[in-house]
């Protein structure tokens, strides 16, 4: 049922983690591939990346618990454990990087990146009609540009839980103006900022956010869901925001099989009407459904799912760093 996340353990927050792509570092990376390329970009960050995983003792176990759970209910995903299995994860969250990276700098070749699902949400930008999307950290949310480059009329705003976000947001626009991916550092749903997101989607706009990670907030509001074998706990705020702006709500997912990426687009609810009664039993539902198509992609693509924190636990957060 939604509830408060409360305290558990020393589990760590994941807003209180330093992940490997913090903008911090993200200019020497970006000249790296676009000057030198892939390999020399590697050489560069695998052993970043090696270290991270051998001196992050929660971040290892992090990866292993995640993949040993994939390995247990799906033999057949062909997913890697323990040490070997989290220098994989690691390394394919760093190829992940270098295709960001590649894509910001136009040196992505997009012409191969397949698109399945897009009449969906071709019919709602036809009609300027916007919607919310909800996508996860698999893959690379970055190809939405490829999205935006065969939907010209296509605008996205992703809302981000982070301090790093307007910093993030100004890099991006530097090393491509052009680009319709805007972003919004969010940390409460405001009722100034759901008018303007509500302004965004009735002008026939997209707003995307995260439905696999909890927002930055002493006392999140989460709901728990299957995932993987056990209860885990996901947000509940893309389904309030539904259920407020009233459209169309789609998932989004990426994915890359043998070096080609897909983009999975999918309705999930024509619309979200959240009743004054039994309300935390109709979220726990749609958390539910939302789980279990991630898991679904997770089992597709298990090394690609980059959330490097223990998920199943609710963590505490201070306040001194959700309000940052």
């Amino acid at each position: 049922m939604s509830a408060p996340a409360k305290a558990a353990g020393a589990s760590r927050h994941w807003a209180q983690i330093d992940e490997v792509s913090f903008v911090a570092g993200m200019r020497l990376l970006f000249w790296l591939g676009r000057v030198l390329g892939r390999w020399p970009f590697r050489v560069v960050l695998y052993p970043v990346l090696f270290w991270y995983a051998l001196a992050k003792p929660w971040a290892r176990a992090a990866s292993k618990d995640y993949l040993r759970r994939i390995a247990e209910l799906d033999s057949t995903a062909g997913c890697p454990i323990g040490v070997m299995g989290v220098l994989h994860h690691f390394a394919s969250f760093g190829e992940s990087i270098l295709d960001k990276l590649l894509l910001w700098c136009g040196l992505f070749d997009t012409s191969e990146v397949e698109i399945h699902g897009v009449e969906q949400i071709a019919t709602q930008i036809a009609g300027k009609r916007g919607g919310l999307i909800i996508c996860c950290h698999l893959g690379n949310l970055e190809l939405c540009r490829v999205m935006s480059k065969r939907q010209p009329e296509l605008k996205l705003t992703v809302l981000l839980h982070t301090k790093h976000a307007t910093r993030f947001n100004q890099l991006l626009a530097q090393i491509n103006p052009d680009s319709q991916l805007n972003i919004i550092q969010v940390t409460e749903l405001t009722p100034a900022m759901a008018a303007l997101l509500q302004n965004k989607i009735d002008q026939g706009e997209f707003i995307a956010i995260a439905g696999d990670r909890i927002p930055v907030a002493p006392q999140p509001r989460v709901v728990l869901a299957p995932f993987l074998g056990a209860l885990a706990p996901f947000p509940v705020g893309p389904y309030v925001m539904a259920n407020l702006f009233q459209c169309p709500v789609y998932l989004l997912f990426s994915l890359s099989r043998r070096r080609r990426w897909e983009i999975h687009i999918e309705l999930f609810r024509e619309s979200i009407r959240l009743p004054r009664q039994d309300r935390p039993d109709v979220l726990a539902a749609l958390a539910g459904a939302y789980a279990a198509r991630l898991e679904s992609y997770c089992r597709q693509a298990p090394l690609q799912w980059f959330n490097f924190y223990d998920f199943w636990q609710v963590s505490p957060l201070n306040d001194d760093h959700a309000a940052r």
